[in-house]
């Protein structure tokens, strides 16, 4: 644990270190000229052609500057809010219900729903004015706490110049990136944590982590956006963000009694493959949904979402079935949540076959994960976040870096080099891992000090559904 200590703390230092100043420059619509035409008449009076010219440019500059609010667009992204929705509630919930032993399959549920709703709620209070108000470098401001100044008519942009999305939409569509993020450290530590415990430590660290990462990667003048980092969906601000905080936390509240000793099998896969088909289907919303219009640019990341899943799939089952001799329903719906986290941060900016290649390593290294990677770290991570969510994203945010580029299929620029947008990835990379895991380590040991972090031991071999919420699964 001091070597990790002293690891963060020196991550830290790189995490803070570059600062470039961000300058947006704003574009203004043309004024509208006209040519100089001759006089139907010599004696007409020089005022007298300039006065309707001078009565027609504030008109024509109005036009030019008047934002397009699509129904479609707006449609759109309804859907996709309501999406992502359903990947927490119930896709999420259901996942990571069926991994746990059947006397904690409620406490899980619990969590995964009353951790999304009281991140929502503090969105709206604070989260959404510190992510996406202001310039800052690495938060925003609080101009827009309470959602203060935003109406029905409150627009937000889109990749589109001119092209706008009506603001609540928006804001709503963020908080359900907020709260699948503080929803997915559960996993980490279930079984074995205080549920109020669970509720105050997502407060704290949505607060310090998700926000000044958020800010970062996707704020205006976000340090990370400045340095031009690629992250569609979401690959550091929402995954490496989430698995490092989860990593921490095994570590912090320590190991499940009987582990390594007793079996401790998923007590539901026919649950884990039903929650792992909604998480599926709810990420086309949280992949295609990020491209914020329902234009030509919403393909890309939608095929994406589709293709690179299902490499991943097969690749977890092939890596099976060579290293055990069979492939299982668990695998298989871990592989496709390995997929579908790969993707996230590439989806818009790699093409489909790059898009299948990064799904393939996501299956097997994330397979390695779960695995020998987990063994080496010594942690219980009871559902695996770090090993899917976090290698996944960490393949993701890097491989994007070489796969966005245009002669592999990508979408970068004819002057995109692979081994200076490789860097900035690693950066961002970096950057999120240390910060998320010094504010986690922070937020744990708070935590800990205020309420404590784990249940009692006959509170944890009883389960938690019935000691922490009077109430179980399935009837005895």
């Amino acid at each position: 644990m001091k070597n990790l200590i002293a690891t963060l703390m020196l991550g830290l230092g790189l995490a803070l270190g570059g600062v470039n100043a961000f300058a947006q420059t704003a574009t203004e619509a043309p004024a509208a000229m006209e040519t100089t035409q001759a006089a139907p008449a010599a004696a007409e009076a020089p005022a007298a052609v300039e006065a309707p010219a001078a009565a027609e440019a504030p008109a024509a500059e109005e036009a030019a500057a008047a934002p397009t609010v699509d129904k479609g667009d707006v449609a759109w992204m309804m859907v996709s809010t309501i999406l992502v929705v359903l990947m927490v509630l119930p896709g999420l919930a259901l996942f990571y219900g069926g991994l746990v032993r059947s006397k904690n399959m409620l406490s899980v549920l619990m969590q995964v729903m009353v951790v999304f709703s009281l991140i929502s709620i503090l969105w709206a209070i604070y989260g959404y004015s510190l992510a996406f108000g202001g310039e800052g470098l690495i938060i925003g401001n609080l101009d827009r706490v309470f959602l203060m100044g935003i109406t029905p008519d409150s627009l937000a942009d889109t990749f589109s110049d001119g092209v706008k999305i009506p603001e609540y939409i928006f804001i709503a569509f963020q908080a359900t990136f907020a709260g699948i993020t503080c929803a997915l450290i559960v996993g980490s530590f279930a079984e074995r944590m205080k549920f109020s415990a669970v509720l105050l430590f997502c407060a704290i660290w949505f607060t310090f982590s998700y926000l000044p990462i958020a800010h970062m990667v996707w704020g205006v003048g976000g340090y990370l956006l400045d340095k031009g980092a690629l992250d569609f969906a979401g690959g550091t601000v929402v995954h490496i963000n989430a698995a490092m905080a989860g990593l921490v936390g095994a570590y912090m509240v320590g190991k499940r009694i009987g582990y390594g000793k007793e079996a401790m099998a998923p007590h539901s896969l026919t649950l884990t493959m039903v929650g792992a088909s909604l998480l599926w289907v709810g990420w086309f919303g949280f992949n295609a949904g990020s491209n914020l219009e329902a234009n030509t640019g919403v393909g890309l990341p939608f095929i994406n979402t589709m293709f690179a899943t299902a490499a991943a799939v097969l690749a977890w089952c092939i890596g099976e079935a060579l290293g055990k001799g069979k492939a299982s329903m668990l695998g298989a719906a871990s592989g496709a949540v390995a997929g579908l986290v790969a993707i996230t941060p590439a989806c818009g900016s790699v093409g489909p076959m790059g898009g299948i290649i990064i799904g393939l390593v996501a299956g097997f290294v994330c397979l390695w994960g779960v695995n020998g990677l987990k063994k080496m770290l010594g942690a219980d991570d009871s559902l695996d976040v770090f090993g899917i969510h976090g290698i996944g994203g960490i393949i993701g945010a890097i491989l994007v870096g070489v796969f966005a580029a245009p002669g592999l299929g990508g979408t970068g620029g004819d002057d995109f080099s692979i081994g200076s947008q490789v860097l900035i990835q690693a950066e961002g990379v970096l950057i999120t891992m240390v910060w998320s895991s010094v504010v986690a380590f922070i937020a744990y040991k708070i935590v800990d000090m205020v309420i404590g972090l784990r249940v009692t031991e006959e509170a944890e071999r009883e389960g938690l559904d019935i000691t922490a919420h009077g109430e179980t699964a399935y009837n005895r």
